[in-house]
């Protein structure tokens, strides 16, 4: 639990421990190969870079969401996702307890022309960050279907982190 500035209460569970609780554990995020970064702090705030549905074996689905990708299935990642962006905010400084706050997240979704349930699928992340980060985690955002994406993944989504330096 935090109070109303945000900050967490004696004996309420941190990040950690709620991940703990949720069954997740951060995966190990290879770097980026081209001329960018997974992350950049400036002045308390991370930019992080779009990550997309890998799994810790590697895999990853492809496909348009509301084609050959249900609804569900599309949350699923979304959710995945979500557990990849952690890993790259701790990656980037350490630990998730240093997160003050999500301040805003743009999900992409490779999505069928006519599909319009594109929050419906970023609900999956941002309901994540609500149960990692309580209301620390309640962010602005947009969502958007797209023509496609790298490598035909289903959902690609970056955010911005305030955190504590």
């Amino acid at each position: 639990m935090t109070d109303a500035k945000g900050r967490q209460l004696a004996g309420a569970p941190g990040s950690a421990e709620r991940l703990e609780a949720l069954g997740i554990n951060l995966p190990t995020l290879a770097s980026p190969v081209n001329a960018y970064v997974d992350a950049v702090l400036d002045d308390g705030l991370l930019y992080l870079s779009g990550k997309g549905p890998r799994r810790a074996d590697g895999t990853r689905r492809a496909g348009k969401v509301g084609g050959d990708v249900t609804l569900e299935e599309a949350r699923e990642d979304a959710r995945i996702t979500g557990v990849n962006l952690l890993a790259a905010i701790a990656g980037a400084v350490g630990s998730l307890e240093k997160v003050e706050r999500v301040v805003k997240v743009l999900g992409l979704v490779n999505a069928v022309p006519d599909f319009g349930e594109h929050p419906k699928v970023i609900d999956a992340f941002s309901e994540l960050m609500l149960e990692v980060f309580d209301e620390k985690g309640r962010h602005a955002r947009s969502a958007i279907g797209v023509g496609s994406l790298p490598n035909g993944m289903t959902v690609e989504i970056e955010m911005i982190v305030r955190v504590r330096q």
